[in-house]
């Protein structure tokens, strides 16, 4: 399986190309992001969609699970932005920010099952297109 490569302009003018798994992490990311400001959302409201648990290891109040999920979905669309870019620092951002979204959706499992299972999904696919790396193409093509 190959990946295609994608060209874009940077703001100095130069071309840069982005790996199509780099397009689709980025695309991935800021639908990951939008669902958990979706989800913090909801949760800041208090919603009754979720499921109270007892017993469990997490003791957050609902609010402040829904302030952890509006603030870090927030940051993840934003890091799924800066991946257009191509640059290397969004990449390990990106890694990055998938696992603490993909541990806080772990830990969020109680509440809300088959959301929480979803993002942890696609975090896990946006971990794995990240650390596939820019074929052969790309690196070619920007260094022409």
């Amino acid at each position: 399986m190959t990946t295609q490569s994608t060209g874009m302009r940077g703001a100095g003018g130069k071309g840069m190309a982005v790996s199509g798994w780099t397009v689709f992490a980025a695309i991935m990311m800021m639908f990951g992001g939008v669902m958990a400001i979706f989800e913090g959302i909801a949760a800041i409201a208090e919603d009754d969609v979720f499921v109270s648990t007892r017993n469990f290891t997490f003791q957050w109040s609902l609010t402040g699970w829904g302030w952890l999920h509006l603030v870090l979905g927030i940051v993840v669309a934003l890091a799924g932005l800066a991946l257009f870019s191509g640059a290397t620092w969004a990449r390990v951002v990106g890694i990055g920010l998938a696992g603490l979204s993909m541990i806080a959706n772990f830990a969020w499992l109680p509440w809300y099952p088959f959301w929480a299972i979803m993002l942890i999904v696609i975090d896990g696919f946006v971990i794995w297109a990240l650390c596939v790396g820019p074929s052969r193409d790309a690196r070619d093509a920007r260094a022409a």
